[in-house]
């Protein structure tokens, strides 16, 4: 019996197994997991966009004790919620998108490379990857040296309050760093005066006080940082790892190209989640109400029906940008083109500032992630 769910580091190539299941069982019911998986392009594209299928709750009824902080952060989250929350906190994330400052990414990153290398060798994950996204975001809202260096510092510990499953470990960290990164924030909100337009933009939400709206908006930046640590890490790792492979670092535009095929070919994020508040037809399968629901994107973007030659890294395909990596629909992620100008930039600067960059692993290492595919090291030397 298949097995839908794995950790990326157990498998050397999990593309083999989706192309076997888009063939075989585009629509496959996990009996041992008790899960739905859908494999198909369009098959995904229709869960992502059906209102009947909602995400699922990560910590139903706090059973993972988290404190006071942690849980408002968790329970306000954007990419986390369902209804009219989902609609007020989307809201609020767009007019924080809006609030963002440019920033020079090429002093960040040349910072980051002149700290770690050494010898002409760095490990790009752990020295930039897991930096200067959330360096990026944080500089674009104004924090402080200080600010900026303890969230940077931290993130990797918060982050593992989007797990399903936590240890008593994670959750002790989780609750330590929490409260702090929320006052940071909130202090940082205020200086900018984000709040001040709040109240006349929700005036019509009578379902939301203003301290409700303030703490989702609190929560949605930190959902931010959240979301660069290993969104923002996967795409430079992997794209990285693309280009090189592939020699098409030529100009600015040809390293766009490169990103954003790789979030069609080799993505970081492979999967996501929902559940069936009502019975769903899928083809000839029945999605019962209450069944849970694997949407694997990875599989989606290899579909040959929507990508020709698919299995092929081609960054001129004109329906590469059609991936389905950042979703579709009303829980889109926000944050797709910040991703990829980000990535961009910051793979552009390493190729034009250094003629020669060289992968020295054989075999890379993943995370042991269900829905993530996050390289661990990637050792390169730069003359």
């Amino acid at each position: 019996m298949t097995s839908t769910l794995f950790l990326q580091s157990d498998i050397q190539n999990p593309y083999l197994t989706y192309k076997t299941m888009l063939q075989n069982n585009p629509v496959y019911w996990d009996e041992t997991n008790k899960i739905w998986a859908i494999y198909s392009y369009e098959d995904c594209v229709s869960i992502l966009k059906n209102p009947k299928a909602e995400i699922p709750a990560v910590n139903p009824n706090n059973e993972q004790k988290l404190n006071k902080h942690a849980l408002e952060i968790l329970t306000n989250l954007t990419r986390l919620s369902n209804g009219i929350q989902h609609e007020i906190s989307k809201e609020i994330a767009i007019l924080l998108f809006s609030k963002m400052k440019s920033v020079d990414i090429n002093s960040i990153i040349s910072q980051l490379i002149k700290d770690d290398l050494t010898e002409y060798k760095m490990d790009w994950v752990n020295s930039v990857c897991k930096k200067l996204p959330v360096l990026v975001v944080l500089k674009s809202f104004g924090f402080d040296e200080k600010d900026c260096e303890f969230i940077a510092n931290q993130i990797g510990s918060l982050v593992k309050i989007m797990l399903p499953q936590k240890t008593e470990e994670q959750v002790k960290s989780i609750n330590e760093i929490s409260e702090q990164i929320f006052s940071i924030v909130e202090k940082q909100l205020f200086q900018l005066n984000f709040y001040e337009s709040l109240p006349s933009k929700f005036s019509g939400t009578n379902s939301f006080s203003f301290d409700e709206i303030k703490t989702i908006s609190i929560s949605n930046l930190i959902g931010l940082f959240i979301q660069s640590f290993d969104a923002g890490r996967g795409i430079l790792s992997n794209s990285l790892l693309h280009i090189l492979k592939n020699k098409t670092f030529s100009s600015k535009t040809e390293i766009e190209k490169s990103v954003i095929e790789t979030l069609r070919f080799d993505p970081s994020i492979h999967n996501t989640r929902r559940i069936a508040t009502e019975d769903i037809s899928i083809g000839e399968s029945l999605i019962r109400k209450n069944d849970s629901i694997l949407v694997v994107l990875a599989s989606a973007n290899r579909d040959p029906k929507k990508f020709e030659n698919e299995s092929k890294f081609d960054i001129e395909r004109n329906t590469n940008a059609k991936n389905l990596t950042f979703g579709i629909g009303g829980h889109m992620c926000l944050a797709k083109h910040f991703s990829i100008h980000l990535a961009t930039e910051a793979l552009w600067f390493l190729f034009n500032k250094f003629k020669t960059a060289t992968i020295l692993e054989n075999n890379i290492q993943h995370e042991p992630m269900i829905n993530a595919r996050l390289p661990k090291t990637i050792w390169i030397s730069l003359q």
